[in-house]
């Protein structure tokens, strides 16, 4: 199922980078994860982390995007030995918009094909539960904002009413009347709506905006 079927999906905050390494008989492995928002910003990443171990032997990158758009490479590596386990570790965390890179640096003794995947894979999930323990994976919620211009006197109401649907007011403007800025999970707005348009008998105080995803 691609990303953007879903009603959520996790991902990276923007402008962070989180890096972890794993030794193996004296080769390095440094990977290091950031979130992309399309295949050209994935490409640059990649250019910059060669650029930063510009020594280095090989620069192993993966990355997926929420439009179900995926891509890795062996970069020189055997076969299926340094992309695809990067990769993997990248869907098995429910990652996307995401771009991992893992650089090796040789430590001159060979690992065999098993070896290697175990060390991609291996640099990548530690580079994810950093990830996870530093807080830095976000859940992205497929919603729908809602603006209300009521009177004042119904506020404390129409704020009940946002809470009690499950939704949430991002900023309230207070002039002649209030409006409220609100947004809901897809889908949870309609019964609030419908609510709102029973208090003010059938008039519509209510303009729904186009569904995004965002954090909620």
């Amino acid at each position: 199922m691609s990303p953007m079927s879903r009603s959520s999906y996790l991902t990276l905050p923007s402008g962070r980078e989180l890096n972890s390494e794993l030794i193996d008989k004296r080769s390095r492995f440094i990977a290091q994860l950031v979130h992309v928002d399309n295949e050209r910003a994935a490409d640059e990443f990649v250019e910059q982390i060669r650029a930063r171990h510009h020594d280095a032997r090989h620069h192993v990158p993966a990355w997926i995007l929420s439009d179900g758009r995926e891509r890795c490479s062996d970069d020189g590596e055997p076969r299926g030995t340094g992309g695809m386990p990067v990769l993997e570790v990248l869907r098995g965390a429910g990652l996307v918009d995401a771009c991992c890179v893992v650089t090796r640096y040789f430590g001159g003794t060979l690992l065999g094909p098993g070896g290697l995947m175990r060390a991609y894979s291996g640099a990548t999930n530690q580079v994810v539960q950093r990830a996870r323990e530093e807080d830095a994976i976000v859940e992205m919620t497929l919603v729908t904002p809602v603006t209300c211009v009521i009177p004042y006197a119904v506020y404390g109401r129409v704020e009940r009413l946002v809470q009690d649907n499950g939704g949430k007011i991002r900023d309230s403007i207070f002039m002649e009347d209030v409006q409220l800025n609100c947004v809901f999970r897809a889908g949870d707005e309609i019964a609030f709506i419908e609510a709102m348009r029973e208090l003010a008998a059938g008039d519509e105080l209510c303009s729904v905006g186009e569904s995004r995803f965002a954090e909620f």
